[in-house]
C-alpha cells in the first residue's frame, strides 16, 4: 500500500464519551449502539487524501477510566494529533478536559495538533454542555473545536480530516521532522499508484458498554 506519509493519532477523553463510536465510524462508515467499553487501545487505520497525497492515519482508540491513564500516557509520546472528545450531554466529561489536555501536553511533542470534539450533537435534547462554552474552551487552550455525532456521522469525517491537514501544514512549515518517528509521522513508501482503504481492529476489549 503506497501513501506519501503516515501520521499516528489518538483519541481520548472520559470513558463513554464515544471515542471507540467515533473512530468506528470514520474507519468503517458504521454504528453500534452497543459498543465493548475499551480496555487498554484499540486501533483503527484509514487512507485519506490531503493535497493530492495519499495520507494513512494510524488512529488509537484509548481507554477513558482513570484505572488505565498509565497506558493511555504511553500512546501520547509519539502521536502527532489528538481528538480530544467529550460528551454534550454530560457535563462531567467536559469538566474533566482541562485534566487530559495537561496531560496530553505533557507527555507529548509540542507540535502536537489537538482537536477538541463534542460528540453526541444527535440528542441535543439532552443537551448539558452549550456549543459556546466548547468553543470558549477551545479558543482559550489554542484548540480548533466541533461537534460531531458517531450516530448520525455528522462532522465525523470532517474532524478526522481538519486534524491531518493541519499535521500536514505543519511539515509543510518545517515544525515536525518527519525523519523522526517519535512525532507521530513517518515517510512511507511513495509508489505512484494506491487504493484507498480502511479498517479496524482492536488491542483489548471487555464489559459491553453502551457508546454513541
Amino acid at each position: 500500500m503506497s501513501y506519501a506519509y503516515l501520521f499516528k493519532y489518538v483519541i481520548i477523553g472520559d470513558t463513554g464519551v464515544g471515542k471507540s463510536c467515533l473512530l468506528l465510524q470514520f474507519t468503517d462508515k458504521r454504528f453500534t449502539a452497543v459498543h465493548d467499553l475499551t480496555i487498554g487501545v484499540e486501533f483503527g487505520a484509514r487512507m485519506v487524501t490531503i493535497d493530492n497525497k495519499k495520507i494513512k492515519l494510524q488512529i488509537w482508540d484509548t481507554a477513558g477510566q482513570e484505572s488505565f491513564r498509565s497506558i493511555t500516557r504511553s500512546y501520547y509520546r509519539g502521536a502527532a494529533g489528538a481528538l480530544l472528545v467529550y460528551d454534550i450531554t454530560r457535563r462531567e466529561s467536559f469538566n474533566h478536559l482541562y485534566t487530559w489536555l495537561e496531560d496530553a501536553r505533557q507527555h507529548s511533542s509540542s507540535h502536537m495538533v489537538v482537536m477538541l470534539i463534542g460528540n453526541k450533537s444527535d440528542l441535543e435534547n439532552r443537551r448539558a454542555v452549550r456549543k459556546e462554552e466548547g468553543e470558549a474552551f477551545a479558543r482559550e487552550h489554542g484548540m480548533v473545536f466541533m461537534e460531531t455525532s458517531a450516530k448520525t456521522a455528522s462532522n465525523v469525517e470532517e474532524a478526522f480530516l481538519h486534524t491531518a491537514k493541519a499535521i500536514y501544514k505543519k511539515i509543510q512549515q518545517g515544525h515536525f521532522d518527519v525523519n523522526n518517528e517519535g512525532n507521530g509521522i513517518r515517510i512511507g513508501p511513495q509508489e505512484p499508484t494506491g487504493r484507498s482503504s480502511a479498517g479496524h481492529g482492536r488491542q483489548a476489549s471487555g464489559d459491553r458498554s453502551g457508546c454513541c
